[in-house]
């Protein structure tokens, strides 16, 4: 079965509103703060059946997007990197979603996911050939920067001169 073509998903982040605008709605976020490398976002699953809270750090000269999940279960990941065009427009950040995302089980391994949706809105002319391309140049130099760290996302962005800070969610629940 042929994976169904979709558009590009655009978010924004409207950092002195505090509101994450995605493509299913409006959220509000508790915590944004500028980093050397971009900007980090925090905020709580209200009402998700899997995710209590998320945190990001856009990092727009990597083409990503760190994510980092608390969920209700058990962890089904340590980070989910998603593979973006990222704008800083000053009080406004915008990330373009480009398809590919990778899956990062820490020190352990790591896997490139939605290759299908990529090719599909390739093919449906939702994405251009040299943006795709960047896409899929991202994700497998990213892949390979992160086997050669041995799976540790820190130890690979160390070696990009990159250094995120992560919170706990019993921190900021509070």
């Amino acid at each position: 079965m042929a994976t169904p073509a979709h558009p590009v998903k655009v978010e924004r982040h409207d950092v002195p509103g505090r509101q994450h605008s995605t493509n299913t709605g409006v959220r509000p976020v508790h915590t944004y703060h500028r980093t050397p490398h971009g900007l980090y976002v925090a905020r709580t699953f209200a009402g998700h059946r899997r995710i209590r809270h998320w945190q990001a750090h856009l990092l727009p000269e990597l083409n990503l997007v760190a994510c980092r999940y608390d969920f209700h279960g058990r962890r089904e990941h340590d980070y989910y990197l998603d593979v973006a065009t990222i704008t800083d427009s000053g009080d406004v950040w915008e990330v373009r979603d480009l398809y590919l995302d990778l899956i990062v089980h820490d020190g352990l391994m790591a896997e490139i996911v939605d290759t299908d949706e990529l090719l599909a809105a390739r093919g449906a002319g939702f994405i251009g050939e040299a943006e795709a391309l960047r896409a899929v140049q991202v994700a497998h130099d990213t892949l390979s920067g992160l086997a050669h760290a041995r799976y540790s996302l820190n130890d690979w962005l160390a070696t990009r001169g990159v250094r995120l800070h992560w919170h706990e969610w019993s921190l900021l629940s509070r």
